[in-house]
């Protein structure tokens, strides 16, 4: 078999390019267009139903990748029950992903990090607030913008250094005593959140 010309010119990508009709989730500064079809098959099947929305519908496109780095980051924290932080300019983020604590600063290259038991540390000219997160997903875009959505979160000063003790020590007696599978992964994970707390306020 031959591929045509046009064929070829489709494969053909050069290293740092990609195919014009193809755009980075960051470079979408539209909604996306309607499928006419779909909704008409939608109208015939259930007339008195709106049709169902994409998550796309509830989201805000993103500005455009700038051509120069800009001096500040666009920072979103939300979780499950409420936003902590929303389109906030700050200077950097340090988040804890579980491959190691991973600086964000203005123009950091677009990366999806998942979150371990640590701080995330917001930084603003000297001020720093600093949260501890359970888990979660830090998503960080091309265009200086990074979304850190957590599934749980409390600000370090909230934290009592007594109860994270004494939690620290019934984990680990707990792992010590356990018999089941269920009860040793149970008991770990105490240990490792607690002893992330520990350190959190140690440290």
């Amino acid at each position: 078999m031959r591929a045509t010309a046009a064929d070829g010119a489709r494969l053909r990508v050069t290293a740092g390019s990609r195919p014009a009709s193809q755009a980075f989730s960051t470079e979408v500064t539209e909604a996306p267009a309607v499928d006419s079809s779909f909704l008409e098959a939608w109208k015939k099947a259930a007339p008195n139903i709106d049709p169902p929305k994409t998550p796309l519908a509830f989201m805000k496109p993103r500005p455009p990748t700038p051509s120069s780095i800009p001096s500040k980051l666009t920072l979103n924290f939300v979780l499950p029950y409420q936003s902590e932080i929303s389109n906030k300019e700050v200077d950097m983020a340090i988040i804890p992903a579980t491959t190691g604590q991973m600086g964000v600063l203005p123009g950091h290259v677009a990366t999806i990090a998942e979150l371990k038991p640590g701080v995330l540390s917001v930084h603003e000219g000297n001020e720093v607030t600093k949260y501890f997160v359970s888990s979660g997903f830090a998503f960080i875009h091309a265009n200086s913008y990074a979304d850190i959505v957590a599934v749980e979160a409390v600000s370090l000063d909230r934290i009592d250094p007594s109860l994270v003790q004494k939690g620290l020590a019934d984990f680990t007696q707990k792992l010590n005593s356990a018999v089941t599978d269920l009860e040793k992964a149970e008991a770990q994970v105490g240990v490792e959140v607690h002893s992330a707390l520990n350190a959190a306020l140690t440290g």
